[in-house]
């Protein structure tokens, strides 16, 4: 079986040497609390990782039951920002809100040194197209075999810039260029999430995005393989909940409905969960005490989490 990116043409710019990550060249949908399913009877692994975000629950992972619980016993201290001794759900969803963006201003920092090259903490159109595609620029691309499609990544990118860039001087600050990488975390960028959302999924260029193209976007079958459970039940998806004016195609409204979906805010679930599960007393708010007492619920370790993939040490949070 053969899963692809709903862009394949990133893979044609992350061989460019001077090229951004493929990850960088394509609206993602919204980062999932989870990698794992959210049913408590099997294990609390979503939980820990809505909690902890992903990368840090796999440390916790590596803990003992003490060593975990001493370190919920710090972060409990972190969430309580008024230090009044509880945790409210406000406090609680701004830490989950918290630990899923982490990813986002890491992978921003790491990429600012490359494009900010005179050192002035702003990013102009300038630096980033001639960081990305100087070596080509010249020739206007006449060595690279697909000229075309780098010739309309550039103008993506500059049209995505230029949404990013809300005071229209050309310069990305750090929060517009983090809007440019991940316009999806942006309200103003949505028209844009949007767009190229369609841009790369409807191929045949109608304005519309039939089932082929959709599942077509998701899986590519290999001979004689039998289609997966998964893509059967993306199939429905698209008929009964994706299409919902039932035309058999998404437009561009059904397509923002399914990239960009407003009405349910896990982060808001899963604080107002927890609070319920760890609240004795029922007050609506929850102490150290109560969490480090249902500790296994927020944070895993060995003795609580088999089979974990345990790749990943951290000395500190």
């Amino acid at each position: 079986m053969r899963l692809h990116s709903l862009a394949s043409v990133c893979v044609l710019l992350a061989a460019a040497a001077f090229a951004v990550p493929p990850q960088e060249k394509r609206v993602h949908h919204a980062a999932d609390l989870s990698d794992h399913a959210h049913d408590d009877a099997h294990g609390f692994q979503y939980d820990h990782e809505a909690f902890l975000g992903k990368e840090e629950a796999k440390t916790f992972d590596q803990l003992t039951p003490e060593e975990s619980k001493a370190r919920l016993a710090k972060i409990v201290d972190l969430i309580d920002t008024n230090k009044d001794g509880f945790i409210t759900h406000e406090e609680l969803l701004y830490w989950i809100k918290h630990r899923q963006r982490r990813y986002i201003e890491e992978n921003v920092n790491k990429h600012w040194k490359d494009y900010d090259k005179n050192g002035d903490n702003k990013i102009a159109w300038e630096e980033y197209k001639n960081t990305t595609y100087g070596y080509y620029l010249g020739e206007e691309f006449e060595d690279v075999d697909e000229k075309a499609t780098y010739k309309t990544m550039l103008a993506r990118d500059q049209r995505r810039f230029k949404s990013a860039d809300r005071d229209g001087d050309g310069i990305a600050t750090h929060e517009e260029f983090k809007a440019f990488l991940h316009p999806e975390e942006f309200d103003y960028m949505r028209d844009v999430v949007i767009q190229e959302t369609m841009e790369d999924i409807d191929k045949d260029g109608d304005g519309k995005v039939n089932l082929v193209e959709y599942i077509g976007d998701m899986y590519s079958p290999e001979p004689e393989e039998d289609e997966p459970e998964w893509v059967q039940t993306e199939r429905k998806h698209f008929s009964e909940v994706r299409d919902t004016n039932k035309d058999g195609y998404l437009d561009a409204s059904e397509v923002a409905d399914w990239v960009l979906p407003g009405e349910v805010d896990h982060a808001d679930n899963e604080a107002k969960h927890l609070i319920h599960e760890t609240d004795t007393n029922k007050d609506g708010k929850i102490t150290k005490k109560e969490i480090l007492g249902n500790w296994n619920m927020f944070v895993g370790s060995q003795a609580t989490n088999y089979g974990e993939d345990l790749t990943r040490r951290h000395d500190e949070l």
